[in-house]
């Protein structure tokens, strides 16, 4: 595993965990669990001559696990993601990642405008050092991954804004990298396409195994798509609260079992809100 470490962590305490929405059964057996494919140990951020924006997150996040991170517009959410795909340095405690290391995908698509669907996950592919002979066989399989076997040969500004994400998925699935990261990626889609994408992420993370660590804003989304819903308070970010779903099968938008964790989820944010505005 590739680690980051820097200075002692500071003595703060971590706010304690909310209760869990649903438990999760140990290991048949006794068997010990693996090893964790990221393992976050007391990390600090704070940027020069500002203030604290994480505090103290210790979070394991087990190999082929899907995890949100949610929180209100400002909690160092997004910064716990460039810490962990190593985009910037943590001020004190430690990161560990697979050798591997990670693939971002952000809000925004961030194709480029002249080439296809294709050349841009062939992009991918190159700098990955696939063979020029195998990149389009492997773009064209990618795409067919994301359902977008038909779209290869079109370019971004022919697609629409949730197919371009679904090319931008795509093309992170091509990096190969065992842990995948995730910044609001569907927060500028409409409500019906964004619930289409999460049936199809959803699809491709049971089909390919990656380990997912997926930030969002939107309590419904998180309560969705997550096997567990780690929500951060307002700055400095602090881990306020942790949920594990036993059973992410079949979930949609509307389900009963997500309004029921979405409410629990909300009630918890509130009283963090509340807490800081005080």
């Amino acid at each position: 595993m590739t680690t980051r470490d820097t200075l002692a962590p500071p003595a703060v305490a971590q706010a304690p965990l909310a209760p869990s929405f649903d438990g999760v059964s140990p290991l048949p057996g006794g068997r010990p669990a693996a090893a964790p494919a990221v393992r976050i140990s007391h990390v600090t951020k704070r940027y020069a001559a500002g203030p604290v924006v994480l505090d103290d997150i210790s979070l394991d996040i087990a190999p082929g696990e899907f995890v949100c991170l949610l929180g209100a517009s400002g909690c160092g959410k997004s910064t716990l993601l460039n810490l962990i795909a190593g985009l910037e340095p943590v001020t004190s405690g430690a990161i560990q990642t697979p050798d591997g290391g990670s693939a971002v995908m952000f809000q925004e698509s961030a194709l480029m405008p002249w080439l296809t669907a294709r050349r841009n996950i062939e992009l991918a592919l190159r700098l990955r050092g696939v063979p020029r002979g195998e990149r389009r066989t492997e773009a064209d399989r990618l795409l067919a991954t994301v359902n977008l076997a038909e779209a290869g040969d079109r370019r971004p500004h022919e697609l629409s804004g949730g197919m371009r994400q679904r090319v931008a998925l795509a093309r992170a699935l091509a990096q190969d990298r065992p842990v995948l990261l995730m910044d609001e990626p569907f927060a500028a889609l409409d409500a019906i396409t964004r619930d289409l994408l999460h049936e199809e992420l959803e699809r491709v993370w049971r089909a390919t195994g990656r380990t997912i660590v997926f930030v969002t804003h939107n309590v419904r989304e998180a309560a969705r798509l997550g096997q567990r819903v780690v929500l951060l308070s307002s700055r400095p970010g602090r881990i306020a609260g942790e949920w594990r779903i036993r059973n992410t099968i079949g979930r949609r938008i509307e389900s009963p079992e997500v309004t029921a964790l979405a409410g629990e989820i909300t009630a918890e944010l509130r009283k963090e809100l509340a807490r800081n505005a005080s």
